[in-house]
């Protein structure tokens, strides 16, 4: 029953933690559209790969330790600009001279593969994230300790994230393909969501201030 719980908890908290389109989830539509389901699978091993270490050392410490609020702070801010820097890309990157819909090349010059883990890398509001929810977890006795379990526990995020990026991007691909929304358009809009990132990820930070200066 430990195993399954682990396992379970562990699977639940990242399927819906990667449900929310995130700047992951919108790189691995476009490589999703671009090119097949089999280099969409190996951009998301190397998404759970990273993921799967940043787990296991955040579980490490979350009975020993809460993330210093500074540290959050600076976190917060590195992604705000990170999400601008990606917004700019894909602006500058949408169309050539002719005005059509550019391929991104730049995102297939590696194999996709190297770029989820160099994605998934430069993702550093996952370490906050899972820093909260593994003290949440542990001190709630919501999952069990051991090195058996430990290891259970991060195998179900990594099936969790895999499994909810995996639906959202081909949900949005299946959208896109049906002509409900034309792939250019969606394309064109990326930049868009990338601000729209940015700009929630301030909210945060400046609530995030207001909060602890009301302590």
């Amino acid at each position: 029953m430990k195993l399954f719980k682990n396992i379970l908890v562990g699977f639940a908290v990242s399927f819906v933690g990667s449900i929310p389109l995130g700047y992951l989830s919108v790189i691995g539509f476009q490589i999703y559209s671009k090119t097949d389901l089999t280099q969409l699978a190996y951009y998301l091993f190397g998404v759970v790969l990273v993921e799967g270490i940043v787990v296991y050392a955040a579980l490490q410490l979350a009975h020993k330790l809460e993330l210093n609020q500074q540290w959050k702070q600076r976190i917060s801010v590195f992604s705000i600009f990170f999400l601008l820097f990606l917004a700019y890309y894909f602006y500058a990157s949408n169309a050539d001279r002719s005005g059509e819909p550019s391929d991104y090349k730049a995102l297939f010059q590696y194999p996709a593969l190297f770029t989820g883990l160099f994605f998934s890398a430069t993702n550093f509001a996952q370490v906050p994230f899972w820093m909260s929810w593994n003290i949440y977890l542990v001190n709630g006795n919501y999952i069990f300790k051991g090195p058996v379990l430990n290891f259970l526990y991060v195998i179900g995020t990594l099936l969790g994230t895999f499994s909810g990026m995996f639906v959202l991007i081909v949900s949005i691909g299946s959208i896109s393909h049906s002509g409900i929304i034309h792939q250019n358009t969606f394309s064109r809009c990326i930049p868009l969501l990338f601000i729209g990132l940015a700009v929630f990820q301030l909210y945060q930070f400046f609530k995030n201030r207001k909060k602890l200066s009301l302590k």
